[in-house]
C-alpha cells in the first residue's frame, strides 16, 4: 500500500445529505496529484452522517473521529490536526464551499511557504456575514498585521511540523479557529502563501448566520480572545 502524501481535515455536522458527494469529489481531484487519505471529525451530527461516513470509510482512505455530543467547529478541527500522520495536513470546510480543484496549485506552491492558505476573492456568502468579517478584519489587522487578505478562509495546506506547534496553542476563539490559527502561526514566525480559491454555494443545506441580536456578546467574546492570543505570543521581555 502505497502511503498517503496528504490528510484532508473535514469537520462535520449534520452533512448527510451532501457529505458523501463532497468526499468522493475531493478524493477524485486529488489522487490525480497525490496520494490523499482524510481525516473526518464529525460533530455530534442528528442526521445520518455517521452511518454514510461509516459506510464511505470501508471503502477510502479514512479515519473517523465521531461523537456522540456537539464540541464545535474549533474543538474538531483541533482533534483532527492532533490525529495526523501523513506528511501534509489540507484543511477543508465539508460544506462544498471549497472547490478541490484549486488543491493542484496549492501542492506546487508547498515549498514556497510554512502555510499555503485560501483567499476567497469572490465570497459566496451572505452580506451580512461578509460586512461582519469585514469589520472584523480591520480590527484584526490592527493587532497583528498578519501578511494575508482572508485570515477566516478554511482552505490551508501545512506540513506536520506546523500542525504539532500550534495545535496546544489553539483554542480561545471558539467562532473563528483559522483567524486564532492565522495570528498565532504569525507571531511564532511562520511564512504564507495566500493564493485565490473558488468559493461556491454550499453543496446542502443553509450556513450558519448569526443574528444581530447575538453579534454584540460574539463581537466582545472575539476581542477578548484577540487580545489573550496577543498576550500569550509577546515576545519575553
Amino acid at each position: 500500500m502505497k502511503s498517503i502524501d496528504v490528510e484532508v481535515l473535514l469537520p462535520v455536522h449534520n452533512e448527510g445529505e451532501s457529505i458523501e458527494a463532497t468526499i468522493r469529489g475531493i478524493y477524485g481531484v486529488l489522487s490525480t496529484v497525490v496520494n490523499p487519505g482524510f481525516i473526518v471529525c464529525e460533530d455530534g451530527s442528528r442526521d445520518d452522517t455517521k452511518q454514510v461516513l461509516q459506510r464511505l470509510a470501508g471503502e477510502l482512505p479514512m479515519r473517523l473521529n465521531l461523537s456522540d455530543a456537539r464540541k464545535g467547529y474549533s474543538k474538531a478541527v483541533r482533534e483532527g490536526m492532533s490525529m495526523l500522520e501523513a506528511g501534509y495536513l489540507l484543511c477543508i470546510d465539508s460544506d462544498g464551499q471549497c472547490d478541490p480543484r484549486d488543491f493542484t496549485r496549492f501542492w506546487q506552491a508547498r515549498g514556497s511557504a510554512d502555510i499555503v492558505i485560501g483567499w476567497r476573492v469572490h465570497r459566496a456568502d451572505t452580506l451580512l456575514r461578509r460586512t461582519f468579517s469585514g469589520f472584523f478584519y480591520l480590527l484584526y489587522q490592527a493587532v497583528f498585521r498578519t501578511p494575508v487578505h482572508d485570515p477566516s478562509c478554511p482552505y490551508v495546506l501545512f506540513p506536520k511540523a506546523v500542525a504539532q506547534r500550534l495545535t496546544g496553542e489553539l483554542g480561545d476563539m471558539k467562532e473563528g479557529f483559522w483567524w486564532e490559527f492565522v495570528a498565532r502561526a504569525h507571531r511564532r514566525g511562520f511564512t504564507f502563501r495566500e493564493l485565490p480559491v473558488n468559493h461556491q454555494l454550499r453543496a446542502a443545506g443553509v450556513t450558519q448566520v448569526y443574528k444581530w441580536s447575538k453579534m454584540p456578546s460574539i463581537f466582545l467574546r472575539h476581542v477578548a480572545a484577540l487580545l489573550k492570543i496577543w498576550r500569550d505570543t509577546r515576545p519575553a521581555s
